[in-house]
Parts: C-alpha cells; structure tokens; sequence
C-alpha cells in the first residue's frame, strides 16, 4: 500500500493544505438519458498535478460525498487540481472519462460498476499517457480494464462474512435488495451471502432511483413471505428505508446492511438496524488520488499492479458503534 496514508478514520494534520482548498466549482453534466452526474474541482489553484475522479455515483448520495471528500482531502495534501465528476449511467460515465482524456489530466481515477463499459475510455487514457486507477466497484476486472491499481473492498469477501455473521445470529431466511441491476459489486455482495449462509437467500431487485417504490417491494415482500427474518440492504439509505418496510409490514425481520452515513450510525445505535459492513469509502477516494500523485511523483505503484489495495470488510455494531460516530458525524466515515 506504499507508506499509507492517516487512515479514513483520523483528521489530517495538514491544516494548512487543507486550509488552501479552492471553493467547488460546480458545473452540471449530462450525457443523455435523464442521467444525473456533474462535476466539481478542488485543490490548490494553479500548482501540481491535474487529476480527474469520475464514479458511477448518483446526486446528492452521501456515501459519494465520502469519497469525494476523501480525495479533496489528499489533493489538497499533494498539492493535486482535483476535479470530480459522476453518472451513474454507465454510457454518461465512460464520456466523462474520454472528457479527462481530451482535458489532457496527469491522472484518473475511476469506478468500475460496469466495466466493459469503462474499457474503450481507459485504453484511450493509455494510449495518451495517463495513468488510470480503480476504486469501490470492479475488483474482478481492473486488471483486465487495464488499471495500474485499484482500493476497494472485495465484494464477495464481504458477502461472505455476512452469510457468516447471519449464522452466528441464528437466522434463517434473507431477502438481499439489489438497488441496481447489473452492477457487480452488488451482485457479488449479496451471491457472496448466499454462498456461505446456511439458511435460505433471496435475491429482490428494486428501482434504487425511486426510494417510494423501494419502499412499497420490500414491504410487499416481507408481507408475502413471513418467514423472512433478515433484509440485507446494500446501502446505507436503503437499509433505512427497509426499516420503514418492515415497520409498515409488521414483520419480525431485522435490517442488516452495506456501507453507512451518519444516519445509519444511529440506527444502528438505536438497534434499529442490526449491523453494517463499512468498507470506507472516504479511504478509498484518499487512496485513489495519493497513489496517482505517488505515481507521477516518485514512480510507486500499491500492490506492485497484481493485488488491490482492500479498504474493508468492517463490522459496525451496537458494541463498537461509539467508535466511529463522530466520524461519521463529520462526513468521513
């Protein structure tokens, strides 16, 4: 992992740096579809290197904010111009990537939520020079994409240390809610619970752009089917509204979920939700932009280009939950 970076989980020392970060620069960006994305730069005007973060992300969703504020905060450190820039369609995505490429950027970072999506876009960042690094979504194919690097957690990993930790709760019966279809690393979360679980798993695909609609399948479901005792969300808002489901279908499920944000922290304290598995996204976007200044600066590359860089699993609880709220709280956990 080179020499890391303070983790996700402790303050920056460098006020300083942090202290020079440009204000956003907010600029709308579509590419057809009704798709949502946009772009933002930050880091210290005029100096350093030129880098690009482009996620599948959609608007306003907390945990992109986490990884955006993850990669300001070490841009600012490196002296980096960062610009991020997001679409959750994967056609919008891959064109804010040739846009990095026709901007001449020293360094990419992207996520591969669809990666043959994501592969035309990253040979022709290679074809120009430029250095590409994966991050959150993809860790099946960013060698095969033709990544120099990637920092994420392994999805199935993951799913299986759910499955796991759903056996040690004694429970029977899973309801896995995919929020988007066609996306791998949630597909390899929720086949990675099936795999190691010993009760029974069910897959739920839902509209994850439409929370009402989300809300109404889940709690059809759970009112379907009794003898369901366990939803695992695959996001933190997602794990929230499931507890409305479960709520409104009077069951007895309890809520499991994926990622969190300050919201999810206090379910979980309040016992509302049962665990979450963090797989610090704040960490990934610091990393992601580290290691391209890295690169460019002193030729080091994490992993030696064969393994990832992994950012989680971890499980949050009501027994450690105290420990990082008030992280959360600051919107870097």
């Amino acid at each position: 992992m080179n020499t890391p970076p303070p983790p996700a989980s402790h303050r920056l020392p460098r006020a300083a740096a942090l202290a020079a970060v440009v204000g956003l620069l907010v600029a709308g960006c579509s590419s057809g579809g009704g798709s949502d994305s946009g772009t933002d730069s930050a880091g210290k005007a005029g100096t350093g290197l030129k880098i690009t973060l482009v996620t599948h992300g959609g608007k306003g969703d907390a945990f992109w904010d986490r990884v955006r504020k993850g990669a300001e905060a070490a841009a600012a450190k490196d002296g980096v111009q960062l610009t991020y820039a997001s679409d959750p369609d994967p056609t919008g995505q891959a064109e804010l990537v040739r846009d990095a490429v026709r901007d001449k950027v020293d360094g990419i970072a992207l996520t591969l939520a669809k990666p043959q999506a994501m592969t035309g876009p990253v040979a022709q960042a290679k074809a120009a020079g430029i250095p590409v690094v994966g991050l959150n979504s993809g860790i099946d194919a960013w060698q095969s994409v033709g990544l120099l690097e990637y920092f994420g957690q392994d999805e199935s990993v993951a799913g299986r240390a759910v499955g796991d930790k759903l056996d040690d709760l004694k429970a029977k019966h899973a309801l896995c809610v995919i929020h988007e279809r066609g996306n791998v690393a949630l597909e390899a979360r929720c086949a990675g619970v099936k795999k190691t679980f010993d009760g029974q798993t069910d897959m739920l695909y839902v509209e994850g752009t439409d929370f009402d609609a989300t809300e109404a399948m889940i709690t059809a479901r759970l009112r379907q089917d009794p003898t369901i005792d366990e939803v695992i969300a695959n996001g933190a808002q997602f794990a929230l509204t499931a507890v409305k489901s479960v709520k409104s279908a009077s069951s007895r499920a309890h809520v499991a979920t994926f990622d969190l944000n300050d919201d999810l922290v206090k379910a979980v304290q309040s016992g509302d939700v049962q665990f979450a598995v963090d797989q610090q996204p704040y960490l990934q976007g610091y990393l992601a932009v580290d290691a391209l200044w890295l690169y460019k600066s002193n030729g080091n590359v994490s992993g030696g280009g064969v393994s990832p860089v992994l950012t989680g699993p971890a499980f949050v609880t009501k027994t450690n939950v105290a420990s990082v709220a008030r992280f959360a709280a600051d919107g870097t956990r």
